[in-house]
């Protein structure tokens, strides 16, 4: 076992050494169990520039007893690539984009003020000129990292949007914390969600990748080109994925409207790793989406702040592994 972890180390290694890690702000955090690697956020040199993901609490790298969760899931690379980025990542739902004319801004937490094309409806795959980036902070600690967003007047919207990656003292987690405080006169009201992106031990998206929630799945479309289906609480894979294959639903069904249904597991079956993520906060939308890389539960949450409020959230993820029997090694 520990000489296959080896080989998958070093494979994950040999992938990711055509991009020059050294050349981006990063830190390292670990608590004597994880250890992880972060990219900082910088509007010049910073590995994401991109204007789909929040430029905060981008994981390159963790690893638990051997086991590698995160890592580079895409062929090609750009700062500015809408999906060129890694590890537990989140998104919130535009703001004020239908409302906006063209030339004008819209707001993304985490990103900015954007100007919006003479476009009629916002596409995250397109790129968008960041007209108002904000004030990014950073405080570095051993075994945690506090990222702070100040943004102020971007279409009429202000906050201070923090968020904090820290490891559990002596225990396999890492907890992300969120922030969001309405330093404007206008409500902010949006969603965000994680995408997720997991790459456990560099293994392809298959069988052995199994994906577990606490109710019964209704999935739209998840099983219509034959690559995965729902067996009661679980999506699974029938074969493995190919270069160009992908599974996605829009919206798994079945959730209530308690934090205790956003519980999620991620099993690699094959390698003996797994991870529990759970949310303090409803789900208000599940989407699923896999390539043969990566494979991805995407859970949403509403975030609603009122001028002068705050409103947090918090994400926990749990890592273990499987015994012997189960991951059939």
């Amino acid at each position: 076992m520990k000489r296959i972890t080896l080989i998958i180390c070093l494979l994950c290694s040999l992938t990711l050494a055509a991009i020059p890690f050294a050349d981006f702000p990063q830190t390292r955090i670990t608590n004597g169990i994880i250890e992880a690697e972060l990219y900082l956020p910088d509007a010049k040199q910073g590995y994401y520039r991109g204007t789909r993901f929040d430029w905060s609490g981008v994981v390159s790298s963790l690893i638990y007893k051997g086991h590698t969760y995160f890592g580079q899931w895409f062929d090609k690379y750009s700062p500015t690539l809408h999906d060129a980025i890694t590890g537990p990542v989140e998104a919130f739902v535009p703001i004020g984009y239908d409302e906006a004319k063209t030339g004008s801004e819209f707001m993304i937490i985490g990103v900015g003020g954007l100007r919006k094309p003479d476009e009629a409806k916002y596409h995250f795959a397109n790129p968008y000129e960041i007209t108002n980036p904000g004030k990014w902070s950073v405080k570095k600690g051993k075994d945690q990292v506090t990222f702070v967003h100040e943004l102020t007047d971007a279409a009429g919207y202000s906050y201070v949007y923090q968020k904090v990656v820290k490891l559990t003292k002596d225990k396999p987690e890492m907890v992300l914390e969120h922030t969001l405080k309405n330093t404007g006169k206008r409500a902010i009201e949006t969603n965000t969600y994680n995408h997720n992106f997991f790459v456990i031990d560099q293994q392809p998206t298959g069988p052995e990748i199994v994906t577990t929630f606490p109710f019964e799945i209704q999935a739209d479309g998840l099983g219509r080109n034959g690559l995965a289906e729902v067996q009661d609480k679980q999506v699974v894979y029938l074969k493995e994925l190919k270069k160009g294959e992908n599974v996605f639903s829009s919206g798994l069904q079945g959730f209530s409207s308690s934090p205790k249904d956003y519980d999620i597991k991620i099993e690699n079956r094959k390698s003996g790793a797994g991870v529990r993520i759970t949310g303090d906060q409803p789900l208000s939308k599940m989407v699923f989406w896999a390539s043969a890389t990566t494979s991805c539960p995407e859970p949403y949450i509403q975030v609603r702040a009122e001028p002068g409020q705050e409103f947090k959230w918090t994400l926990t993820y749990q890592f273990y592994t499987l015994p012997a029997a189960a991951s059939g090694n």
